[in-house]
């Protein structure tokens, strides 16, 4: 493959991180702070919980759906429509005053959440080199990362403003989003027109079983970063610990400074190598939680989570797409969110459940035994998968 065809870096690939950073400034503006909202309006811990875990489980279950959506009509079609719809969802979080119809509107959220996702995913995968996917990948990553280490601070300095200037602040954000997605063309885009016959003959189910198989592996370790989305704020909080989003700001940092090159190591040295030792690390970060909620061990925590967690994603998504077509990659990605999500989902509603009644030691150590259980979980489905998706990469 020539040097021309292993090019990363192209003016839609900065228009995509431009589009995902957006997306993730207003998202991370809105997660960390929603719980506060709600204990404002009178609910519990549990219902705090609740409104990240509705986000998910509507984003997990109808991210197969979405995700092949978006392979036949094209992902630019639905990044336009799921912008718009995000932007009608943040002005009605403003006004809703009753907890239980703002968790019901978030369980719409979460459909075209999942399109968004799926489909921006899709988008960026299909303009990048495959010997280069993970680093790929990674670099992209970090435009999410780069809004989630400045979002939780600017969203926690609005909300004192109040409420409804966080939701007009997130409103804003997604008509831009809207416009870059109006604006999007080229590289990425994948259309019905585009593919060929072979690609069309290879979309006759709707779900990636295989790879969704292989993604509860990201199911098992997802569930404690539902938590640390959720709760690491109110961990802080109740632990006298400030700035509330320390956790938060540490993990994106680490990210930052760590993803790129890990991810590159994916490519060169196999991804299954790099991955391993990922899930390890994620379990001793949410283990160190479980330990204690100081600022020494939510920094060391930190660390130890964002190490992992931040390799963990591109590096798998390396590994699961070198045996599916370009055809199915909304599929695929719809695949992997359905599994990502529903850990996140989970987690945040477990979690809140048993930080409710039991205290948030046990909540982290809860999370960190079953993020251990990644590691077999991932050696057994390899062992059935990964021979037969090294020898269809190699063929190719």
């Amino acid at each position: 493959m020539s040097a021309a065809n292993d090019r990363l870096f192209s003016p839609a690939f900065f228009v995509m991180c431009g589009f995902t950073f957006t997306v993730f400034l207003s998202a991370f503006q809105l997660l960390p702070t929603a719980p506060f909202h709600i204990l404002d309006l009178g609910g519990t811990t549990f219902a705090s919980g609740l409104f990240l875990g509705f986000l998910t489980y509507s984003s997990a279950f109808s991210a197969p759906l979405t995700g092949a959506i978006a392979d036949r009509v094209g992902q630019r079609r639905v990044l336009l429509t799921s912008s718009t719809a995000l932007t009608v969802f943040s002005i009605a979080y403003a006004f809703i005053p009753s907890v239980p119809v703002l968790l019901s509107l978030v369980l719409i959220h979460g459909v075209f959440w999942s399109g968004l996702l799926s489909a921006s995913a899709a988008y960026m995968t299909n303009m990048l080199p495959e010997r280069r996917r993970a680093e790929g990948i990674g670099y992209w990553g970090l435009s999410s990362v780069g809004a989630m280490a400045v979002a939780p601070s600017a969203g926690f300095w609005i909300y004192r403003h109040g409420w409804v200037w966080l939701c007009a602040g997130s409103a804003a954000l997604n008509l831009i989003m809207a416009g870059i997605a109006w604006h999007l063309r080229g590289e990425g885009e994948r259309t019905p027109k585009s593919f060929n016959r072979e690609e069309a003959a290879s979309r006759t189910s709707l779900l990636e079983w295989r790879v969704l198989i292989v993604s509860i592996t990201l199911f098992l370790y997802s569930f404690g970063y539902g938590g640390i989305t959720s709760f690491t704020a109110l961990y802080a909080d109740a632990n006298h610990v400030t700035p509330k989003s320390i956790y938060l700001t540490t993990l994106a940092i680490v990210i930052l400074l760590t993803r790129p090159m890990a991810a590159r190591l994916g490519d060169r040295f196999g991804y299954r190598r790099i991955f391993l030792p990922c899930l390890v690390l994620i379990s001793v970060g949410l283990a160190c939680l479980a330990v204690g909620g100081s600022r020494g061990w939510m920094i060391v925590s930190a660390i130890c989570f964002g190490l992992g967690f931040g390799t963990a994603y591109p590096v798998y998504v390396g590994y699961v797409m070198r045996g599916v077509a370009p055809a199915r990659r909304g599929a695929a990605f719809g695949a992997i969110l359905a599994a990502f999500d529903t850990g996140i989902g989970t987690g945040s509603t477990t979690m809140g459940w048993t930080i409710q009644h039991f205290g948030f030691a046990a909540a982290f150590g809860m999370a960190a035994a079953l993020s251990a259980l990644a590691v077999p979980y991932f050696l057994i489905v390899d062992r059935i998968f990964g021979s037969r998706d090294r020898a269809r990469a190699s063929a190719a």
